[in-house]
């Protein structure tokens, strides 16, 4: 009964993304690209300045909201983790090297887009009684869609969304593989860390996401590029790997080509999507927060942290497997970059399950940062206690069961979601600005 159930879980996943997630992005977003001229490489020095910048200057005038530069590193928080680490790897064990370049077109897609999610969710974002800004699909929906329970629909799949139930999974395996600790002690503790934080809402995630996560950016990029410069004579037939296998093909062994290219494309950017969180409304839902006044401007962060996120950590974690071979072993996806890693440095088993733990713990907490808001928009009296008890079940259950099915729940949420909120967007195109302004 379960294998049935799982195997149609499977087969919807597949579907939605081959038929309708898939084209939307593509369509959409580079639709956007053509229409603005590429404004995310024409900008893109103005937004890393304007970057550098906040990470200097402590905004004080407003007392309203959190500071652009915590909410962004709550957002980016949820994005650049485990799911670079571990579930890009589950696309190239899946889809073969190709599976990268696909990434790199979502990306260049997926950032226009988020974007435009954001700028929208800014704009129409409302002040709460608490004297916080509240934002996100569901509010800039109410001007797409009639039926009142479309935004409804969108806060519930955020919900279940904000629930992060993979990559906790992923910590949790880890942790006890490596360590050999009882499962028990580590899910239980964790699971009541995780709703203690949680509930002090983005500007207390984004205090410890600040820190965690420029840390792995600069540990973990430092690493991927050692084992580059050792592995510097591979690089090009690595490249030239990449792009033909993103054509022909890599994995469905015995498959005819057409299929093992859609296999390739599909993996490649239904991951790419999920790791940095393109369309879900996630985004527009953290950024919402800020204290930043301009739309454009917050939300051109949106464009930097798709930057981040696929061109520079993703990319480094496939290269890490590729030159290292070991894509290609029977190893478990969370273990592969692992792998990898110890044929040039000592104490992964140690510094992996750390490693992990930090990433995965500042990504569950991010997520369910957006699904406490969105139950209490749901429900302002009851919505953050039963989600607090739907989280503590789910994240229980899915400790204990293997964590691609986990993967594939979170896969099929994020479709549904990409499919509503990318209708709304195409909708609400002509409010959308993209005159990004420089810094003050």
């Amino acid at each position: 009964m379960l294998e049935n159930v799982l195997f149609a879980l499977e087969v919807l996943d597949n579907s939605l993304w081959a038929y309708a997630a898939l084209p939307s992005l593509l369509i959409l977003g580079f639709y956007f690209s053509f229409w603005t001229n590429f404004v995310q490489f024409r900008k893109f020095p103005l937004i890393f300045r304007s970057f550098r910048k906040l990470l200097f200057h402590r905004n004080t005038e407003n007392k309203t909201g959190v500071h652009p530069l915590k909410a962004f590193f709550t957002c980016i928080s949820g994005c650049t983790g485990i799911g670079n680490v571990v579930a890009i790897c589950t696309a190239v064990q899946i889809g073969g090297p190709g599976a990268l370049f696909w990434i790199w077109i979502c990306a260049i897609a997926g950032s226009i887009l988020k974007y435009s999610e954001v700028y929208l969710g800014l704009r129409y974002r409302e002040t709460c009684a608490k004297g916080r800004y509240q934002g996100g699909p569901m509010y800039f929906l109410k001007r797409v869609y009639k039926a009142p329970f479309i935004p409804k629909l969108m806060c519930v799949l955020l919900c279940i969304y904000g629930v992060e139930i993979y990559q906790f999974s992923v910590v949790t395996h880890t942790v006890t593989a490596n360590l050999g600790i009882n499962k028990f002690l580590v899910v239980i503790p964790l699971v009541a860390l995780v709703v203690c934080i949680s509930s002090g809402g983005v500007n207390r995630v984004g205090r410890i996401c600040s820190f965690v996560v420029p840390c792995f950016i600069v540990v973990y990029v430092f690493m991927g590029a050692w084992v580059l410069i050792q592995n510097i004579t591979q690089v090009p037939a690595v490249i030239s790997l990449i792009i033909s296998s993103a054509f022909t093909g890599h994995a469905g062994v015995g498959a005819f080509a057409g299929s093992s290219v859609l296999i390739t494309m599909t993996q490649g950017i239904r991951r790419g999507c999920y790791s940095g969180d393109v369309g879900v409304g996630y985004a527009s839902v953290i950024h919402s927060e800020s204290n930043e006044k301009i739309p454009e401007r917050q939300a051109s962060l949106a464009i930097f942290e798709i930057f981040l996120d696929s061109f520079l950590v993703c990319t480094t974690s496939v290269f890490i497997v590729l030159l290292t071979g070991v894509w290609q072993e029977p190893i478990e996806a969370s273990l592969l970059v692992q792998k990898g890693l110890e044929q040039h440095f000592p104490f992964m088993d140690y510094f992996m399950p750390f490693f992990l733990f930090l990433l995965g713990y500042s990504t569950v907490l991010a997520y369910f940062c957006t699904g406490i808001k969105c139950a209490e928009h749901l429900s302002p009296t009851w919505g953050r206690y039963i989600y607090y008890g739907y989280a503590m079940i789910a994240l229980f259950i899915f400790s204990f069961i293997e964590m691609y099915q986990a993967l594939i729940v979170m896969s099929i949420t994020g479709g549904l979601l990409l499919v509503i909120n990318l209708y709304g967007i195409f909708r609400l195109r002509h409010e959308i600005s993209f005159d990004i302004p420089a810094s003050p």
